[in-house]
């Protein structure tokens, strides 16, 4: 994407912000999946997203990519997401043991990788970032560290604690 449209879309030019969601849409919609591991949330996710790139666009200033950006605009969006999809459980639960409200069954992809991504998303957030940034995303350790607002050896260290907490959890989960 040029520079030229950015900059367009910044100063409020309708149709460059089009061409910035046509081209972006994609990544922000994988991202969105990734972390939820909900297609149908993902979808949400990624219309937030976009809702608050608008409400947004004319802030960006360019102290980081776009890219960075917009991974930290879906990372917030995801967040806020699982919290209200806690929150509604939480309420669902207080309700009654009436099956009316019992969740549907989890989806799945069919990669075999189901379990390890489930785990992951049950790691803490810094870590579970630090994962899904390197692993999912192919992020370098320097590029995670800019999205997530830490140094590299930061992301080093939340990998690692993550590596551990993993192997526990799938060998508990293999027993």
């Amino acid at each position: 994407m040029s520079a030229e449209i950015l900059k367009r879309a910044c100063e409020g030019d309708r149709d460059a912000f089009s061409a910035l969601i046509e081209t972006h849409y994609d990544f922000i919609h994988a991202v969105a999946w990734r972390w939820s591991g909900v297609a149908s949330d993902a979808e949400d996710i990624a219309q937030e997203v976009c809702i608050r790139l608008a409400r947004a666009i004319r802030g960006f200033r360019g102290n980081s990519s776009l890219r960075t950006w917009l991974y930290t605009m879906t990372l917030n969006a995801v967040r806020d997401h699982q919290r209200q999809a806690a929150r509604r459980s939480r309420e669902e639960k207080r309700l009654a043991n009436d099956p009316l409200y019992s969740s549907p069954p989890p989806e799945h992809d069919g990669s075999g990788d189901d379990a390890l991504w489930a785990a992951v998303r049950t790691l803490p957030e810094k870590q579970r970032d630090a994962v899904l940034l390197v692993y999912a995303e192919g992020l370098s350790h320097a590029a995670a560290a800019d999205v997530i607002g830490c140094s590299e050896k930061t992301v080093s260290w939340h990998l690692h604690e993550a590596r551990k907490r993993l192997k526990d959890l799938l060998r508990k989960e293999a027993v």
